[in-house]
């Protein structure tokens, strides 16, 4: 087929594989390093590196490929044998070189470097890196003449530092390494000049040095000091100026005015700068001018870029960032003082080292198929493209008929394996070059998922949800979604399907979690994954802080209270004002809160907590402001000054945050009452001024005081005295009275005026008085310092008319108002007249009297005076007058009630008018008796001699019998029965009765009162069982309450448990209320008790062993008064309870017994032949000192036995075991085994035996001390033997 053919082919065919193509190059994944790969280059040193020349080159070249590729350099364009040079060592696996310059110069290894990373499959190579020693290169030498300039001449100072590598930084300082300070007016360029628009004469110096700082090597030169003298020629005689400028240099010959702009640099009105896209561009503009020039830029048909530029330098310098084609054009730089402006336009044009389009990318392919690399650049001018396979230029490599290159592209056509290599781009033009590896991996592997198996995800509800399922293979699977194992997953709202394999779900929701399933196929296999997606509840806020203003020294809570989902672990975190809390012990963070206590001033600012989780996180803040009482005033001033009057002015001091509500004035009246403070007024919290109205005769001062919501601020400073003139008074005495004290004289009294109401000195007061209604003259008299004047020979209580004006020796104050006033009460002289009673019943009675005349009253009218009393019971011989009762009348009242009054009694009664002077004479006594009245309750009623059919039913009679007795009635039936009533009339003088024929075993209940001619009295109630045993004698009951009586208790019985009493008992009462009571015999303390609730049965388990306790049973009514008890009983508990069992009549036990006697025998004799050969047995001494104790029982369930003793003698066998607790009563016996042990360190092992020897024991005094024996124990081997 002809190359004509061909190529027609396969641009038929090119739209056909395109999408075929691309979808190799944009789904290409990590080759996995288990499989054969080409070399791929992970890490190298930049194109330009600049090495430090005091440290070790270090040119990094890093790659990775499966064999894992070797390494070679070249340099200077040939073969860098690195081998041969002993200061060259390449690192372990990898091409990085270390080049030791410790004693070489770093001179000798500048270079162009380039690493190759090959293995078997293909050669990937480096950037070309450009290796430099960085320089910081001395100032050349110069001699630098003073500069001498006239004032408001341009001035510029040249630094002209030396190239280094990189460029070093500028910066212009005086001798005291301050940096020369630098404005609108005097400014540095880029390039390190200083530029004065206008000199003044403050720029005289003489140590105007410019620095150069060099980066890598950290050093810093500096230029020789530069001398300026800034001259006024016109200010200086022509010998001055001479001597001045010789030997300097002189620029102008007079002073330069004000003038319009011009441009000092760019010179001339354009330029033309050049800048490669990507960097940043500056551009700068220096203006003469006098005044300093404002320096301002604009861009020609266009705008500036919103987000890429910045004025810096004071607008001299604009600076645009990430240069862009579109930020090439003609920028204008406009220099403005009120005399004119300047401009000059700055061309700039962008050019464009080469820059990746789209880089080519890794291709893996399956036999048989179609790649295609494609190298897409930009640049300007356009960049030359070269391919080169494995580092070798393409056209010298060998031919491949699978390969064909279009200009930047290179199509692969049925690939077959072992053709893998890697192709390198590179595109270059005058400003730089880019380079790329890209390999092409021929394979046949199945699909592999890359994966984690079973990963779970963890979303947020209402996001978004990405699931992963990285594969690799080739040919390149085809990934397919399932979820829940249901149908494949299709791309929709709902989800979307990557060509990476990812599952992304837009909103993800409760209902998509679940298991998801990601299959990857091939044509050699297909492979699954399994994740799983968790949707879980967002985190939110739901009680946030709140604004707080709290004062200083205070507490401050912010609540933050969250809801987040439950599977999550929160975090709370508070912050102040965007940065960590203080580390103060004041700040508590607890689970939902944060608590400042004792705030200060520092504290103000914004609290956020935030609520963070390991998905998601939520934030709220509050402000807090810390508010206190405000500072004082400052600054008072009084003006507008006048007689009566003065303006104040004051300066309010700080609010801190809370405003001010109102200033309070006080004044200080110095000549009349020193260091005290009166309030005088108040004004608003906005005024810082107030008018206030002045007294004569006053020495003021004046003070202020600012309130707000914390409270007053301390006391401004006091202002300036202020002194008022005497004048006469304004005003007369307040609270004038004329009231007599005497029936001969009347008391005229006032408020004394203070020194302020005084209006000037020598304050005296006038007093006027005159009987009223006539046509008496005033009469007056003056006084001083006092507050009362006594005016004597007064008639009884007449009205006056009274007056009290004030007088200074400046004159008299105004008219004063008359008052009226009276003189002196007497008490009156005679009694009420025709004193008569009306009784209305026999506790109620009225009184009627005439009133006295009104002249003999003697003063005012206030009322009537009632007294009466009890002369005696006209029932009972021997009673007593009672004291007086007093009822008062007010006014001109002429009768009166008098209540409560005792029936069938007489009485005495008088009335006696009063005033304000006192009582007047009573009237005669009148006497009055009661009639009778209804009686009031017996004294007692009670049941007494009762047997099977009959009982005495006994009663008192009435204490208030309110009349004479005619008699008693009594009234009786069985309780919860329909029989009648039986009623019974008694005797006045009967105070008994014997009731017979009554039901057995059945309950009564009686009512009594008493009887006068007026009716009948309250009843007494009481009710009684009829029984066969006698009843519990119970007291009387009192008037007018009743207790059941009757013997409702029979017999009580009581047996011991093991660790309890049971008591049973017989009951007929109320069976709510009954207890069983118990406390210690003997003791002192009051009674336990316990309710039964209506049992006739009950066990009583609060007892302690060894203890004898009082028990009874009770009755209480509802007042909690007992009504019916039991005889005591006395219960006494055994020291300890057991369980007997009957086993003398088991054969395992009379075994048991015989094999113990047996070892026990063949013990004594041991000890018997032991003691006989040496040494004084102790026990024996201990048998015969001390009373053993008796043995208590041992209980069975602790491996113990039961009583072994002599069955004649009653002796215990000596050294048998203590109970259980491993101890004897000591009011039982002092010998224990703890006595007869080492020490008293004996114990019991599980089984309840006692560990340790049976020997002598320690004695407690020094004679016995060193008597001890070794004879073994018996009973300590009968344990044993147990």
């Amino acid at each position: 087929m002809s190359t004509m053919n061909w190529k027609r082919r396969f641009t038929l065919c090119e739209c056909a594989v395109m999408v075929l193509l691309l979808g190799h190059m944009t789904s290409a994944l990590e080759v996995p390093l288990d499989l054969p790969q080409p070399p791929t280059i992970t890490h190298q040193s930049p194109k330009d590196y600049i090495i430090d020349p005091r440290e070790n080159i270090v040119i990094h070249c890093e790659a990775k490929g499966n064999p894992h590729p070797s390494f070679s350099w070249t340099r200077n364009g040939t073969h860098f044998d690195v081998e041969k040079d002993h200061k060259v060592i390449t690192r372990s696996n990898s091409g990085t070189l270390v080049i030791d310059i410790s004693e070489e110069k770093a001179e000798a290894y500048e270079g162009v470097y380039q690493c190759m990373a090959r293995n078997e499959h293909g050669t990937a190579v480096s950037n070309n890196i450009v290796i430099r020693q960085s320089k910081s290169p001395l100032w050349s030498k110069e001699r630098n003449e003073p500069i001498t300039v006239q004032v408001g001449v341009s001035l510029i100072l040249h630094c002209r530092p030396p190239a280094g590598l990189p460029p070093p930084i500028i910066f212009w300082m005086d001798n005291n390494f301050q940096r020369l300070p630098q404005n609108s007016r005097v400014s540095q360029a880029l390039n390190g000049d200083l530029y004065f628009s206008n000199v003044l004469a403050e720029d005289t110096r003489n140590d105007y040095i410019c620095y150069a700082r060099f980066p890598h090597t950290q050093t810093i030169q500096q230029k020789q000091p530069i001398t300026v003298n800034v001259l006024n020629v016109d200010a200086m005689n022509e010998t001055v100026l001479a001597a001045y400028l010789n030997d300097t240099d002189f620029l102008g010959d007079r002073p330069a005015g004000e003038r319009k702009p011009s441009f000092m640099y760019p010179s001339g009105d354009s330029s033309t700068v050049s800048v490669l896209r990507g960097e940043t561009l500056e551009l700068e503009c220096f203006a003469d001018g006098l005044p300093t020039p404002e320096i301002s830029w604009t861009k020609a048909n266009g705008d500036l870029p919103n987000d890429r530029f910045s004025f810096h330098n004071f607008q001299k310098t604009l600076k645009i960032t990430e240069v862009m084609e579109a930020d090439g054009g003609d920028y204008h730089c406009l220099a403005r003082n009120r005399l004119g402006n300047a401009q000059h336009i700055i061309t700039v044009v962008v050019k464009a080292a080469p820059f990746w389009i789209s880089a080519p990318r890794n291709l893996v392919l399956a036999p048989k198929e179609m790649g295609m690399l494609i190298c897409h650049v930009g640049g300007n001018p356009k960049p030359t493209i070269t391919w080169l396979v494995n580092g070798v230029p393409i056209e010298n490599s060998h031919k491949d008929p699978s390969r064909k290159i279009e200009d930047n592209t290179i199509i692969l056509s049925d690939v077959q394996t072992g053709s893998s290599a890697v192709y390198q781009c590179n595109a270059s033009n005058e400003f730089g070059y880019l380079l790329a590896n890209a390999f092409v991996n021929v394979l046949a592997e199945p699909p592999r998922v890359l994966t984690p198996p079973n990963y779970v995800y963890q979303v947020i509800s209402n996001r978004q949800a990405m699931l992963d399922c990285a594969s690799f293979g080739s040919p390149i699977p085809k990934i397919t979604w399932f979820k829940d194992g249901q149908t494949a997953i299709v791309n929709g709202d709902s989800y979307i399907l990557h060509e990476n394999g990812t599952l992304q779900i837009n909103v993800a929701q409760p209902l998509n979690s679940g298991k998801y399933t990601c299959v990857a196929t091939n044509s050699l296999g297909n492979r699954e994954n399994h994740v799983y997606l968790e949707v879980k509840e967002p985190t939110r806020i739901l009680k946030q802080p709140e604004y707080k203003k709290v004062q200083r020294s205070s507490k401050a809570v912010f609540e933050c209270k969250v809801k987040h989902d439950p599977t999550l672990i929160p975090t709370m975190t508070w912050l102040k004002d965007n940065g960590e809390l203080p580390d103060d012990e004041r700040f508590v963070v607890d689970s939902d809160s944060l608590t400042i206590n004792d705030v200060t001033q520092e504290d103000e600012g914004t609290y956020t907590c935030i609520m963070n989780t390991t998905l998601d996180q939520d934030s709220a803040s509050a402000t807090l402001t810390v508010v206190e009482r405000p500072d004082p005033p400052r600054d008072l001033e009084l003006t507008d000054q006048k007689e009566r009057s003065v303006q104040l002015t004051w300066t309010p001091g700080d609010e801190h945050n809370s405003p001010v509500q109102s200033f309070l004035i006080q004044y200080e009246d110095s000549l009349h009452e020193q260091d005290v403070w009166n309030n005088m007024t108040e004004v608003p919290g906005t005024s810082t001024t107030a008018h206030l109205d002045l007294s004569p005769y006053v020495y003021y001062s004046f003070r202020v005081l600012a309130l707000n919501d914390v409270g007053l601020s301390e006391a401004s400073i006091p202002s300036n005295q202020y002194r008022t003139n005497p004048a006469s008074p304004d005003e007369n005495p307040s609270d004038v009275e004329g009231t007599g004290t005497e029936p001969d004289n009347m008391v005229i009294s006032w408020n004394e005026m203070t020194g302020l109401q005084s209006n000037g000195p020598g304050l005296q007061y006038k007093v006027s008085w005159r009987q009223k209604d006539t046509d008496e003259d005033w009469m007056s008299i003056i006084v001083a310092n006092v507050s009362e004047y006594v005016v004597t020979g007064t008639p009884t209580f007449v009205p006056y008319e009274v007056t009290v004006q004030a007088i200074n020796d400046y004159g008299s104050g105004p008219k004063p108002e008359v008052v009226l006033g009276y003189s002196g009460e007497d008490r009156p002289t005679m009694a009420p007249e025709s004193v008569k009673v009306l009784v209305q019943n026999s506790t109620v009675a009225e009184v009627h009297w005439e009133p006295i005349p009104p002249s003999t009253v003697k003063g005012k009218m206030l009322g009537y005076k009632v007294s009466y009393w009890k002369e005696k019971s006209l029932q009972k011989e021997d009673s007593k007058p009672e004291k007086p009762q007093e009822l008062t009348f007010s006014g001109n009242e002429t009768e009166g009630r008098l209540p409560d009054l005792q029936p069938y009694s007489q009485y005495s009664i008088n009335v006696r008018a009063f005033n304000g002077k006192g009582d007047g004479p009573p009237s005669t006594n009148q006497k009055f008796e009661t009639p009778e009245g209804v009686p009031g309750p017996p004294t007692f009623l009670r049941i007494t001699n009762p047997n099977l059919e009959s009982f005495t039913v006994e009663w008192g009679p009435p204490v208030d019998d309110n009349g004479r007795i005619t008699g008693y009635i009594l009234k009786y039936q069985p309780i919860n029965n329909t029989e009648e009533l039986k009623e019974m009339t008694l005797l006045a003088n009967e105070t008994s009765v014997i009731l017979e024929n009554l039901k057995y075993s059945t309950r009564y209940k009686f009512y009594l009162n008493a009887m006068t001619i007026k009716g009948s009295g309250p009843i007494v109630t009481t009710a009684i069982t009829i029984m066969d045993e006698a009843l519990i004698r119970q007291p009387a009951v009192e008037a007018g309450k009743a207790r059941p009586v009757g013997p409702v208790f029979g017999s009580v019985n009581f047996s011991l448990e093991e660790d309890h009493a049971i008591l049973n008992w017989e009951y007929t009462g109320d069976e709510n209320n009954v207890y069983v009571e118990y406390m210690l015999d003997n003791s002192k303390e009051a009674w336990k008790r316990e309710a039964v609730n209506g049992s006739r049965t009950y066990q009583l388990k609060s007892l302690k062993a060894g203890m004898t306790y009082r028990v009874r049973v009770v009755a209480k009514d509802h007042g909690d008064a007992t009504v019916h008890s039991t005889e005591e009983l006395l219960i006494a508990v055994p020291a300890m309870t057991s369980r007997q069992v009957d086993i003398a009549t088991q054969g395992w036990f009379i075994g048991l017994m015989c094999a113990i006697a047996l070892l026990i025998l063949v013990l004594l004799i041991v000890c018997f032949i032991k003691r006989n050969k040496g040494g004084k047995y102790p026990v024996k001494e201990k048998e015969e000192a001390h009373q053993d104790p008796e043995i208590q029982p041992m209980k069975e369930d602790d491996g113990t036995f039961g009583e072994y003793s002599d069955t004649e003698d009653h002796k215990p066998l000596k050294g048998s075991r203590t109970p259980s607790n491993g101890t004897v009563k000591k009011d039982d016996s002092d010998d224990s085994l703890v006595d007869y042990g080492e020490g008293g360190d004996g114990q019991f092992n599980e089984d309840g035996s006692f560990i340790g020897q049976y020997s002598g024991k320690k004695e407690k005094d020094t004679a016995e001390g060193n008597e001890s024996s070794e004879a073994p124990s018996p009973v300590n081997a009968m344990n044993s033997f147990v």
